[in-house]
């Protein structure tokens, strides 16, 4: 009877992050690697290459990220407005992007155990075909990050918005290629100088680095997923536009995001002259990234509470 009347009360909770050309391209990348993950763990059984196939086994981590981006792309979409999330799937993706990060931070511990071990056990290595497939690897991470990053930037302009499910991609893709060319270097520098440590040492110096990303990521990613408050400057500007309104006081506030590039907010206030709630809300309009509003409005009578 009363839904029609109701409607315009109601909050939207779908506060996922749209990227569907994130989402095709990054299928697009998924294919790339997975063949050359094959051609490289084929080719490094072939050419008895501990090298190749380490690194082919290293690229088969970064299908399985690439597989976590889509997934949760996809989890995301479909479960928008199931009404089983109370604000929506705004974090899935950023949820991806956490799990990419772990997955990174395996790569990189697993590259400085590699690196250890064949430093202490230096293997044979095929200097020609590992060349050649690494070169091939590289080329083929050049066109991904090629492909991710003019989405990745595309998809902050139309959205105005973090995707941290995308930059996790991105950020295997950018990892994948260092790792193809501190090889490269390794493999060269052993071929015409008998550099041979320089290959696990580049393995020590890829982990280091990849490692950084990881922690960048899960420095981003973390807070989201525990609810983390608004910045303190953004918390204060906000009582502030309450309080100088009349006589009000702000007596409680929660302010969490909801999503990657979406807050909500509880605001509990007293007033000796209470307004309707759309009043206070109108009063916060400048703040953009507060897309969930509740607003508790308290009567203070002089014989209850003083302001």
């Amino acid at each position: 009877m009363h839904e029609r009347t109701l409607d315009h009360l109601k909050h939207s909770h779908d506060f996922s992050l749209k990227n569907e050309r994130g989402e095709r391209r990054t299928q697009y990348v998924l294919i790339l690697t997975a063949i050359t993950m094959v051609a490289e763990i084929v080719a490094g059984t072939v050419f008895g290459s501990m090298a190749l196939l380490a690194d082919g086994w290293h690229m088969a981590t970064h299908v399985a990220a690439f597989l976590i981006t889509i997934y949760a792309y996809r989890y995301a979409r479909r479960h928008a407005k199931n009404k089983a999330y109370t604000f929506g799937t705004g974090k899935v993706g950023v949820l991806g992007g956490f799990a990419s990060a772990v997955a990174l931070a395996v790569v990189a511990f697993v590259m400085v155990i590699d690196s250890i071990q064949r430093l202490i056990d230096p293997q044979v290595i095929q200097f020609n075909a590992a060349i050649g497939v690494a070169v091939i690897g590289l080329l083929v991470n050049f066109i991904s990050a090629f492909l991710l990053k003019e989405d990745h930037h595309h998809g902050h302009a139309h959205d105005h918005g973090h995707d941290h499910n995308l930059e996790a991609a991105y950020m295997h893709v950018l990892a994948d290629a260092l790792t193809s060319l501190l090889a490269i270097v390794a493999l060269l520098s052993g071929k015409y100088f008998g550099l041979n440590w320089l290959d696990p040492m580049m393995g020590i110096v890829g982990a280091v680095i990849i490692t950084r990303w990881s922690y960048g990521l899960l420095k981003q990613t973390s807070p989201i997923l525990l609810d983390g408050s608004v910045d303190e400057k953004y918390r204060l500007a906000i009582k502030d536009s309450i309080e100088k309104d009349a006589d009000n006081r702000v007596s409680d506030i929660h302010i969490w995001k909801v999503s990657a590039n979406h807050y909500a907010a509880i605001i509990s206030l007293v007033t000796h002259d209470p307004k309707p709630t759309e009043h206070y809300k109108d009063l916060l309009a400048g703040f953009q990234q507060l897309s969930h509003i509740t607003v508790e409005v308290y009567e203070c009578a002089d014989e209850v509470c003083e302001i």
